[in-house]
């Protein structure tokens, strides 16, 4: 639990409080719907092409596979746009739980763009499923988690417990109840244990074991929060932000229009800039 709240706290970091708020809806169930009579490749392509859209990635492109392999899929990590995923041979038999692999390798591709990891290999793939959660895509893995008398499944890293838990989160966050949606009643049982758990985070107290000047940070941006919040409600609120850089150089960093990442360029006249994240090149004058 301690890693799946760093990496909520690492997402809010990178992305901004504004980024995150883009995501307030989460991938439709018909939009990843997957039905036995569908064509296999076609059908992964489409669903492919579906959490790109989400995860705003316009230039990324998925080519969808499937072999043996020991883990359920993988991706390739390259420069891109192109990136091969290969997804395990069973799910030519398990298609409905085509998307929930997908979503989770799609935010592989999101947090590399992003560049954002975690040290070793099973925190950055808690940081994955966190992320793919938190986001509005990875209550699919929750749901793909099934037991019956004779057999048991399980998608991603996190425990159905955690998946809960992050899902409860963002419900708290943007009003959205994703348990309507889920199809296997393990699921729905690991999410009312998660919202318990994101209740009881509400009743903490916060910073109680923080230092003084941690405190006081706390409060100071917590007042520049609300400040902002009530500037932007007012109308007041500008996209734009000027912060000072090396030996006193000045920068501005403003929105990306299709992914809405912030983007940060010196103030030195025209310049040209490329968004990390979705590639969008734009020309400004700063």
């Amino acid at each position: 639990m301690e890693t799946v709240r760093a990496a909520v706290t690492a997402l809010y970091r990178r992305l901004s409080y504004d980024t995150v708020r883009t995501f307030s809806v989460s991938v439709a169930p018909a939009d990843v719907a997957f039905c036995d009579t569908d064509d296999l490749h076609l059908g992964a392509q489409r669903v492919a092409r579906e959490l790109v859209r989400h995860y705003r990635l316009p230039d990324a492109r998925l080519i969808v596979g499937f072999r043996e392999m020991t883990h359920a899929a993988n991706v390739e990590l390259a420069a891109g746009p192109e990136y091969f995923v290969e997804l395990n041979d069973r799910f030519r038999t398990h298609r409905r739980d085509i998307g929930a692999a997908l979503a989770h390798e799609v935010a592989h591709v999101y947090l590399h763009r992003l560049d954002l990891s975690f040290p070793g290999t099973r925190e950055n793939e808690i940081l994955t499923d966190t992320t793919a959660t938190y986001l509005g895509a990875g209550w699919l893995l929750l749901d793909a988690f099934r037991e019956d008398g004779v057999s048991s499944q399980k998608l991603g890293y996190l425990t159905p417990e955690e998946f809960g838990y992050v899902l409860a989160k963002r419900s708290l966050v943007f009003g959205e109840d994703p348990s309507v949606w889920f199809t296997s009643a393990q699921a729905y049982t690991a999410y009312t244990k998660g919202v318990a758990l994101a209740r009881r985070d509400e009743q903490q107290p916060p910073l109680t074991a923080a230092g003084w000047a941690g405190r006081r940070r706390y409060a100071r941006e917590r007042r520049q929060a609300r400040e902002h919040t009530a500037a932007a409600g007012a109308g007041q609120g500008a996209p734009y932000g000027f912060t000072a850089g090396d030996r006193g150089a000045l920068w501005v960093s403003f929105p990306c229009p299709t992914c809405h990442q912030r983007i940060r360029v010196p103030v030195r006249g025209r310049v040209r800039a490329r968004c990390g994240l979705c590639r969008t090149v734009l020309e400004c004058d700063t």
